[in-house]
């Protein structure tokens, strides 16, 4: 096991204008679940198939421990992969597939069958030892490609969307799995998805990416609560954060003539146009008598115990949708228009031109 270090990496393809990657600066600590997450391009596969030696380091340096990996071979890197594909063998049973790396590297045959028996009851494979591929699901056929990774007592390993190919509700019962099997091996992970909800109940640390720039590092809970941009508050959260272009006003933000407080330090910082961030569940539903931003209510998403209201509101003639979560019992009509505010700490501020937090 060991820490990874990312030092001002970067990858330029060949004929490219922008480095798909660039500058990416990233410590990832001994036996850490690290998570990078961002939408389709934003260079998270190429960074960790960069660790993996997968990709060409062209520029800064990938270390592994005190190992500095930039120039070294894949196979000498002591890295596993899991892919989104499962890649097995078809001719193979699930024990030669989990112990095809050991053969090759001449581990002996007695040895490969305990690191294979003890692999698959970590992963509740034993029972499926001599079937074929084909006689597998979804996700036991997932689980025997993570067996095939485990066996090799890597240093780190290196998931790349190993959960896209599941049905729903079964990557929500492999993504626990995978998290507490990586609790209980303690081997540095990183970990790549394009799902924000996988990355916030999966990572130890997420780190957020977008056109090869990483955004923000942190705890999930830090980026929900403090993200550092625009862009982060808009990727971390389901539904996500409102966002409302405002305008300053006395002691807050104005809203469609409307005034939102925020707090005195923040409001000390808006010298100009800013963006308003509001967590559907930080919105309070008030009478029109106390001056709550008003909001069409266009669609219901009732959940049982409350409900996801979604709106429109007018910002300067141009419609703004805002999403309300409703407890049970308090959930208006569509069509019906309801009055919202929030109080001045739950409100996120961001310049209206960097986009950068303004909030404290």
């Amino acid at each position: 096991m060991a820490s990874v270090s990312y030092r001002g990496a970067e990858r330029l393809y060949p004929g490219g204008d922008r480095p798909a990657v660039a500058d990416l600066n990233l410590e990832v600590e001994d036996g850490e679940f690290m998570v990078l997450v961002g939408p389709s391009g934003c260079g998270k596969s190429t960074s960790l198939r960069m660790l993996a030696g997968l990709e060409e380091v062209t520029g800064g340096r990938i270390l592994i421990g005190d190992h500095d990996v930039t120039d070294v071979p894949p196979k000498e890197r002591d890295i596993a992969m899991v892919f989104q594909n499962y890649a097995l063998y078809p001719h193979m049973n699930v024990a030669d597939n989990m112990a095809f790396a050991l053969k090759l590297a001449g581990v002996g045959k007695e040895e490969r069958m305990a690191r294979v028996r003890e692999a698959a009851k970590l992963l509740d494979l034993e029972p499926y030892l001599e079937r074929k591929p084909k006689a597998l699901s979804g996700g036991q056929r997932q689980r025997v490609a993570m067996g095939r990774a485990i066996v090799r007592h890597p240093q780190v390993f290196c998931m790349d969307e190993p959960l896209s190919n599941l049905d729903a509700k079964l990557r929500v019962s492999t993504r626990t799995q995978i998290a507490a099997l990586q609790q209980r091996l303690g081997i540095t992970t990183l970990y790549v998805t394009h799902d924000q909800v996988e990355a916030m109940t999966m990572g130890d640390r997420v780190a957020v990416m977008k056109d090869g720039v990483l955004q923000q590092v942190d705890s999930p809970l830090r980026l929900y609560e403090r993200p550092t941009n625009v862009f982060v508050a808009g990727f971390i959260g389901s539904p996500a954060m409102n966002l409302l272009s405002a305008k300053p006003g006395d002691g807050g933000v104005v809203i469609d003539n409307h005034l939102l407080p925020v707090d005195r330090a923040t409001a000390s910082k808006i010298d100009g146009d800013v963006t308003v961030g509001i967590r559907p569940e930080a919105w309070r539903m008030v009478s029109e008598s106390e001056g709550g931003l008003p909001v069409r209510v266009t669609v219901v998403e009732e959940l049982g115990a409350d409900a996801y209201v979604y709106g429109q509101c007018d910002l300067d003639g141009v419609p703004g949708q805002v999403v309300i979560r409703a407890a049970a019992g308090r959930v208006p009509h569509k069509g019906e228009t309801v009055h919202v505010t929030s109080d001045p700490d739950r409100v996120h501020v961001f310049d209206g031109g960097s986009g950068r937090r303004l909030s404290t």
